[in-house]
This record gives structure tokens, C-alpha cells and sequence, in this order.
């Protein structure tokens, strides 16, 4: 690893806040230089137009990367969750924070683990490794050999960071609103508040203990699935001791026979839909990293449980009413339903009605199709965003979802993402109909096309 992945992380909440003044400025700097250049080709540009820019999109997702924390994470969120609606100049940087790996350098790990430890903490192992096997928005993970031999995964928290999420999600809330991204009216309040509360309780790795442990025994003695084990003595609220187990990243799958690729998807895809008609608990967090997968066994496993949470019972009975009504290609009760969950509000029906009508008809059509679903078929999806461009180009109908439906269609969403990336072909229909309890209606799409 060369010199360069280690870059200090800013703890102090002075130095924090002056990274986000310099990107400001670098990013007015960058606005005033393309502003005079489409000036000077007699343009008159929109300051969004300006804002947007790819230059100013990679100074952003620098400094992102530079602060990680509640900074880092919001704009990996925001890259991997919305990259169908903001522009793509944006997301398409934005996205290398979810491959960015800058790490603390050695001086400043030192200093973190001897705050937890003890000045002697290094006699606590036989080895550890110095440099870190991993890295995210949060905390970097080091492996270690203890005295008796157990291999562990010790998460170590950046420094600062537990301290600095409610300002840094407030400034990141502000670079969005100056940007122009987000409508004047639109009430993000909720969502700034359920942020800082999940980022509070990620940065808690005492609690991510105990949700890892329950996760365990929800999963305990299964074939296809691995969860760490949590060990305590090393453990406390800025590091998080857990069995290291061995395992390649779960992008490895894609070079494994389709059969082999379908059986990992279907056990992923079918733990989503346990965890929501289940057990009413659900890891929220479908970053990639957090799968790997285990070419001996055949086994996954599963890691990072910061995130995982209550799922509501109403929100378990709206996502049920919206399956069962997509089972039934009703498409008057599947509108109603998304209403209830909350991806729809009553005025954007009211707005865009036709506009919903057309996209519904066109994912009925698509997921109604006989046999298995095949996620690496994209051909309906250009029809679809043409129709939420227009209902998004309304940007006065704009709506937010609630909070727990955000947290639940998060995992949904990005389960279906690694899903098309390994060109999964699953029985969905049947996989949907069994979770919910009903009897799968057989291809009800060819008895419409008959009657």
C-alpha cells in the first residue's frame, strides 16, 4: 500500500468545519470559472448549471472522502440510492466514495488504540496487522491474531467522528439546498433528524454488538449464511472486536456458474423478505462490502450491523398490501398501495396520474412475465425513466417517503441492484408470494392476454 491511502482524518470539529469552508470555496471558485467561461461563449448559464459541474462534483467527493463520518456516508447514500435522479455528473463521482479507502495513519491509530486500551495494548495479541484490511465512511478494520491463536476483525472508529455527525449532516444538508438539488419547499427536517439519529447509533459499536449477536441467533445453524461473532473483552463504543472469517468480496460470484450465482441471490433476496414479513428486523445497509461469499463453502456472510433496525408492523402490513396487490396486476389497489407505503403522495397522483398509470403498466408487464425474472433485463427501464422525469421535473409535487419506508426500500433496492449486477434469473414471483403467505396466481399476465 503505497503512502498516499493514508490521509489524517480531521477530529476536531474547528478543522471539520474549515474542510467544509475550503470546499465551499473551491466549489464558488469553480462556479465563478465556468460561469466567466459560458459567459464569455455568450451563454447565460443557470447557477445550478454551474454548481453541477464535473470539476466541482469531484471537489465535493474529495473532501467527502478527506472528512468520512456523517459527510462520507451521506454522500454514498446519495450516490448509490438516488443515481437515477440527480444529475449524472454528480452521481457518477460521487460514486468513488464507495470505493474510496483513505486510511489513518499510523501515528493516529496509535493514539486511538492506546485511548482504548491502554499505552501496553499491543501485549493483548500475538499479532496485529498495521495495516487495515478495510475501510469505510466510519472506521477502518485491522486483523489480529490473539494469544490463544482466535483470528479476530478489530472495527476501529475514526477519530471525532461520533461528535461531529450532527454538524456534518447539517453542512452536507446546506451544500444540497445551495446547490439548488433540492426544491425551497421542500421539508427535510424529518429526514435530517432520522439521519443524525441512525449515523448516532452506527458510530455506537456497543450496539452494533448487540444487533450482530441477535442477527446471529435469528440465523443460527442456516446453510447458507455466516454472521461474526462478537468478542467482548476487546469491545467498546469506538471498537468493535468480532470473529475475522475468511471471504472473498461477493463481486467474486460473478465469475462462478449461473447456478451458483441464482442459489447465493436467492438466499440474499429471500433474507430481505424475511427480514420484512418475518422477523420485523432488517440490516438497512445493502453497501456491497457488507456481503462476501465464501467459493468453498458456498456460504455468505454477512457483516456491518450499524444499521439494522425495527421494522415497524404498519410499514410490514403497507409493503404486504403493495406485493399483493403486484401479484394481482390490480393496478388500482398497487396505486393505493404505494400511496400507503409512501413512494406516492395523493397530489403527485393527482398531478402525474397517467404518468403512474403508464409506469405501473409497464412493471406489471415486466415482472408479470412467466418463468424466472431475469434482473439483468433492463429493456423496461428507459420506458419507466421517462415517465419519472416527468413527474420529477414537477419539482413542486416533490415528496420524501417516510423515514422507516426510506430505511426498508434502501435494502430492497440495493439487494435488487447486486442482483442485476450478478445477472440473477429468480423465481420472484413464487419468492414474493411465499413471504406474504399467498398462493401464487398462475401467470395471470397470459389469462389477461387471453380474456
Amino acid at each position: 500500500m503505497s503512502g498516499s491511502r493514508y490521509r489524517k482524518v480531521p477530529s476536531a470539529r474547528l478543522s471539520r468545519l474549515a474542510a467544509f469552508g475550503q470546499l465551499a470555496g473551491g466549489v464558488a471558485g469553480g462556479v465563478l470559472a465556468e460561469g466567466a467561461r459560458r459567459l464569455a461563449r455568450g451563454e447565460a448559464p443557470k447557477l445550478s448549471d454551474l454548481l453541477l459541474t464535473p470539476g466541482n462534483a469531484m471537489r465535493v467527493a474529495d473532501q467527502l472522502s478527506r472528512l468520512r463520518g456523517a459527510a462520507m456516508k451521506l454522500g454514498q447514500m446519495i450516490s448509490l440510492d438516488a443515481g437515477d435522479v440527480l444529475p449524472r455528473e454528480l452521481t457518477e463521482i460521487l460514486a468513488r466514495l464507495r470505493d474510496s479507502a483513505h486510511y489513518m495513519p499510523p501515528a493516529q491509530l496509535e493514539r486511538v488504540l492506546a485511548a482504548e486500551w491502554g499505552a501496553g495494548w499491543r501485549s493483548k495479541f500475538r499479532h496485529f496487522g498495521a495495516q487495515p484490511i478495510a475501510a469505510a465512511s466510519i472506521g477502518q478494520v485491522h486483523k489480529a491474531v490473539l494469544p490463544d491463536g482466535r483470528v479476530l476483525a478489530i472495527k476501529v472508529q475514526y477519530p471525532g467522528i461520533a461528535a461531529s455527525i450532527d454538524a456534518d449532516v447539517d453542512n452536507v444538508a446546506t451544500l444540497l439546498r445551495v446547490s439548488g438539488l433540492l426544491p425551497q419547499g421542500l421539508d427535510i427536517s424529518l429526514l435530517l433528524a432520522e439521519a443524525k439519529r441512525q449515523l448516532h447509533e452506527e458510530s455506537d459499536y456497543l450496539r452494533e454488538a448487540e444487533m450482530m449477536q441477535r442477527y446471529g441467533e435469528m440465523l443460527a445453524g442456516e446453510e447458507a449464511f455466516l454472521v461474526p461473532r462478537h468478542h467482548a473483552p476487546l469491545s467498546g463504543r469506538h471498537v468493535l472486536a468480532m470473529d475475522f472469517i475468511e471471504a472473498r468480496p461477493i463481486e467474486t460470484l460473478l465469475t462462478s456458474h449461473i447456478e451458483v450465482r441464482n442459489k447465493a441471490m436467492q438466499a440474499l433476496l429471500g433474507l430481505v423478505l424475511r427480514e420484512l414479513f418475518a422477523f420485523g428486523f432488517m440490516q438497512t445497509d445493502p453497501n456491497f462490502a457488507n456481503f462476501r461469499w465464501q467459493p468453498e463453502t458456498g456460504k455468505l456472510v454477512l457483516l456491518d450491523f450499524g444499521a439494522a433496525r425495527e421494522v415497524p408492523a404498519e410499514t410490514t402490513a403497507a409493503y404486504r398490501r403493495m406485493m399483493q396487490a403486484g401479484l394481482a396486476e390490480d393496478s388500482d389497489a398497487l396505486r393505493a398501495a404505494l400511496v400507503e407505503v409512501g413512494f406516492v403522495s395523493e397530489q403527485q397522483l393527482a398531478r402525474h396520474g397517467a404518468a403512474f398509470d403508464r409506469m405501473l403498466d409497464i412493471l406489471i408487464g415486466h415482472l408479470g412475465k412467466p418463468g424466472l425474472f431475469d434482473f439483468s433485463d433492463r429493456s423496461f427501464v428507459d420506458r419507466v425513466r421517462a415517465e419519472a422525469e416527468k413527474v420529477a421535473a414537477d419539482r413542486a409535487s416533490w415528496h420524501i417517503p417516510p423515514v422507516d419506508t426510506l430505511f426498508v426500500q434502501r435494502k430492497v433496492s440495493g439487494t435488487a441492484l447486486l442482483a442485476i449486477r450478478m445477472k440473477a434469473q429468480l423465481p420472484l414471483r413464487e419468492m414474493v408470494a411465499k413471504a406474504i403467505g399467498e398462493n401464487e396466481p398462475v401467470q395471470p399476465t397470459l389469462h389477461r392476454a387471453l380474456a
